[in-house]
């Protein structure tokens, strides 16, 4: 999304853009983890002990990512559901 929008701004999804982008980075890296899995079975069947370790190593750190994102989403979500963002909005 445009670095002009603010957090506030739904873009052309009508999602809040921040919700969106932290589901979309849920969603990439979780796409990744499922790849660096393919990939740890081809390193695997060539027996190239670097590859795995690297490709593991990846797909732990897309791991770790997408359960951070999950974490912040479910906070963001949270603060849209009577947290004081919402009700400083809402004051008035």
């Amino acid at each position: 999304m445009s670095a002009q929008n603010t957090n506030d701004s739904q873009g052309n999804t009508g999602t809040p853009d921040i919700a969106y982008n932290i589901v979309s980075t849920i969603y990439h890296a979780l796409q990744g983890a499922e790849t660096e899995a393919m990939y740890i079975a081809d390193a695997q069947q060539s027996g190239d002990e670097e590859l795995i370790k690297f490709f593991t190593n990846l797909k732990e750190e897309n791991g770790r990512r997408a359960t951070e994102a999950k974490r912040l989403l479910a906070r963001h979500l949270g603060q849209g559901q009577g947290g004081s963002q919402a009700q400083g909005r809402s004051a008035g």
